[in-house]
């Protein structure tokens, strides 16, 4: 049974939301969630569900506005500590967290350790396409960084996604702003025969058009870049579902056929949010942290710890490692 410690009290709508998923996660995958939090609020919380869950308690939280290296420093006890803790001592093969992403990777690296060769960790995150997903990194852990840097994200989000996507020699590309290789700034110029000539099935550049089509299995970025594509691409389905609700909205007949369409428009919405989609992987981790969204409710909980699972079951840490072996 693969055991994922969760932070419950991380998250906009924790620690309920954080319970739900874990029930569902327990109920409905082949694990076993160990909620972390503070013993008070999660005694309350499982008295109005109606539930009886064991915990690690936890006497601290760390908030979302909080510097992440001085709270997890302060903080020794915090929910995020003792569940990446829990990873460091045996007691759990994986942490998933809705909290602070700088406190969860702070967290991380100070306990877990980043993985021997591995120069910098990244976030990796999945944006949904209509036949699948495309995994983009960095997502926000590296504002600034070196073409070695992309060239480890690009090998490391290879492995991801065919251990855990289960993609047979994915694509990766590398986001530019053309296609051709002497385009761009200085790092994706110095970065492409670096890729050129690393082990992966490497496609060339992509521009930022391409990623929802499907061109590529991983796009590789900066974490600068990386994140600002990651909120454009958040807000995006909400505001196309809303403007053509408002459009439905506008005349009778409109209306009806909003009556007959709401089903297929709530399956896009859907789609293009994150509850069905896991959490980020903090790739380079000497061990398997996932960041969940900040708003995820108890779907997404379960979403994430379901493909964290997958990722314990895949032995990724293991891939990883051998990679920096051969640095």
């Amino acid at each position: 049974m693969i055991r994922i410690a969760l932070d419950a009290m991380g998250g906009d709508y924790a620690p309920e939301e954080m319970i739900k998923g874990a029930l569902m996660a327990n109920r409905e995958l082949p694990v076993e969630v160990i909620l972390v939090g503070k013993a008070e609020v999660l005694n309350e919380t499982l008295k109005k569900l109606k539930l009886k869950l064991p915990f690690i308690p936890a006497s601290e939280t760390i908030a979302m506005d909080e510097s992440p290296v001085q709270a997890v420093r302060q903080k020794k006890d915090s929910s995020i500590n003792v569940a990446v803790s829990l990873v460091k001592e045996g007691k759990a093969d994986a942490v998933v967290s809705a909290g602070n992403t700088g406190a969860l990777m702070a967290s991380a690296i100070f306990t877990l350790g980043i993985i021997k060769g591995v120069q910098r960790p990244a976030i990796a995150t999945e944006l949904p396409l209509p036949t699948g997903k495309v995994l983009l990194l960095d997502a926000g852990a590296n504002v600034d960084c070196t073409s070695h840097f992309l060239m480890q994200f690009a090998e490391m989000g290879s492995l991801y996604a065919e251990h855990v996507f289960h993609i047979h020699h994915p694509r990766v590309g590398l986001l530019n702003i053309g296609e051709e290789k002497l385009k761009g700034n200085r790092l994706v110029r110095e970065s492409y025969p670096l890729l050129k000539q690393s082990p992966i099935n490497f496609i060339g550049n992509v521009e930022s058009k391409e990623i929802l089509s499907g061109a590529a299995d991983v796009v590789v970025c900066d974490g600068f870049i990386g994140n600002l594509i990651l909120k454009f691409a958040e807000s995006l389905g909400e505001a196309v579902f809303n403007l053509l609700k408002s459009e439905f909205e506008r005349a009778l007949t409109a209306k009806l056929g909003w009556f007959f369409l709401a089903s297929s428009f709530n399956k896009f919405k859907k789609t293009v949010t994150y509850d069905d989609y896991g959490a980020a992987p903090f790739l380079g981790i000497q061990g398997i942290v996932y960041k969940a969204h900040g708003r995820a409710h108890a779907t997404a909980i379960k979403s994430a710890i379901r493909e964290t699972a997958e990722a314990v079951k895949e032995n990724l840490v293991g891939f990883i490692s051998k990679m920096g072996e051969n640095r």
